[in-house]
């Protein structure tokens, strides 16, 4: 991997930079996560006109045909103005999924509608059960003539309240915790027998419940094969943690400076508490975590980079040890922000506590610190 950024990485991050500092301020924010929609419609339409929502997608659908290099630049931008318009659901989710299925109606249909703006979409995987286990579905879907017939509920749907359609996971054959027998199907919304029941996280992102009632959905909205979507489940996700972690690299670099800043102003007992030794430990201790946290991004990028592509396990296991650094990196640094501002920093008027939200919430996405810890030590018996 090649970590001087190319001229147009080097743009490209300028754009999303310049955007959130001239149009996506702390305040501009906390007006949009108070909306209706809870996300600004106008800022969506100018992610489409700034390329954005195209970055991963293949040129021949009208993408950029970027690489995940390019969305790790572009998420850590968004990270440090916190971004509450759904990219991740619609373009690292929904998008990726039509992306990676060999599907080509279905990619021809929608995948030029994400990238102009005008289509929403969600990932439906989650179930109360079902915890960080992808494949523990309860939700069937049998066979009706041509048709798929849906009963079952899917929760913490990410984006699902404003998507014009949805992805969803469906077990169409095997026992509930089998990695056969999952079936991944594209449905409208709107379509008879899906209730959508949204809401606001505590991070400010939008998500829903969603239950499906008899639903009807064409055989041919099958994404890759019947019985194997766990197939592409895998190969998604660790593109969507790639993403969501250097998101959460943003966030972190953004917290260590305004604590810094914070410090040298702050006075106590007649000096700057960034006089303070114990503190200043705490600082250096919270720039190192930042900095290991950058270094085991790059190893992820790099273990999944075109170029440089390792074997499955090697890439697996650099993608837990990743999550793992970055997830309790991400915790102390969020935390110690929170204790150095003091009683302020939790409250809803300084975005120092909203910080920390969205790292906890990015912490639980495919699995938390200990998920990943034990998976990387199962693959430490294997070769």
């Amino acid at each position: 991997m090649n970590f001087k950024l190319s001229e147009e990485q080097t743009m490209l991050k300028e754009s999303v930079t310049r955007f959130i500092r001239e149009r996506y301020d702390f305040d501009q924010r906390k007006q949009i996560i108070k909306s209706e929609e809870g996300y600004s419609p106008d800022c969506w339409a100018t992610f489409a006109e700034l390329g954005w929502l195209s970055i991963p997608f293949a040129e021949e659908y009208g993408g950029f045909g970027g690489t995940i290099e390019d969305v790790a630049i572009v998420m850590e931008e968004m990270g440090k103005g916190m971004i509450v318009e759904p990219y991740v659901p619609t373009v690292l989710m929904f998008g990726q999924l039509l992306a990676l299925s060999q599907n080509n109606e279905l990619k021809s249909e929608y995948i030029p509608k994400i990238i102009d703006g005008s289509y929403l979409g969600a990932f439906a995987f989650l179930e109360r059960q079902s915890r960080y286990e992808i494949t523990d579905i309860r939700t069937k879907a049998t066979v009706q003539d041509d048709n798929y017939i849906v009963n079952g509920e899917k929760a913490v749907v990410y984006g699902a309240g404003n998507a014009n359609a949805l992805i969803i996971t469906v077990r169409t054959s095997g026992e509930q915790f089998d990695r056969d027998g999952v079936t991944l199907l594209l449905l409208e919304s709107d379509c008879p027998g899906v209730e959508t029941k949204p809401y606001q996280m505590m991070d400010g992102q939008m998500a829903a419940n969603v239950s499906f009632n008899n639903v009807s959905v064409p055989q041919s909205n099958v994404l890759g094969s019947v019985d194997a979507g766990a197939e592409l489940m895998e190969a998604l996700v660790p593109l969507v943690i790639l993403a969501t972690s250097a998101e959460a690299l943003g966030i972190m670099s953004v917290l260590n400076e305004l604590t810094i800043s914070y410090a040298k102003t702050r006075n106590q007992f007649g000096a700057p508490i960034s006089s303070f030794q114990a503190l200043q430990h705490r600082m250096v201790d919270n720039f190192m975590a930042v900095e290991q946290s950058r270094s085991m991004l790059y190893r992820g990028l790099c273990a999944y980079g075109e170029e440089e592509a390792e074997t499955p396990i090697e890439c697996l296991r650099s993608l837990h040890a990743m999550k793992v650094i970055i997830s309790k990196s991400a915790k102390r640094v969020g935390e110690d922000a929170v204790q150095i501002h003091g009683g302020m920093g939790m409250t809803d008027e300084l975005n120092i506590g909203h910080y920390l939200k969205r790292l906890i919430s990015i912490n639980t996405l495919f699995g938390d610190a200990d998920f990943h810890q034990k998976k990387f030590n199962e693959l430490s018996y294997k070769t």
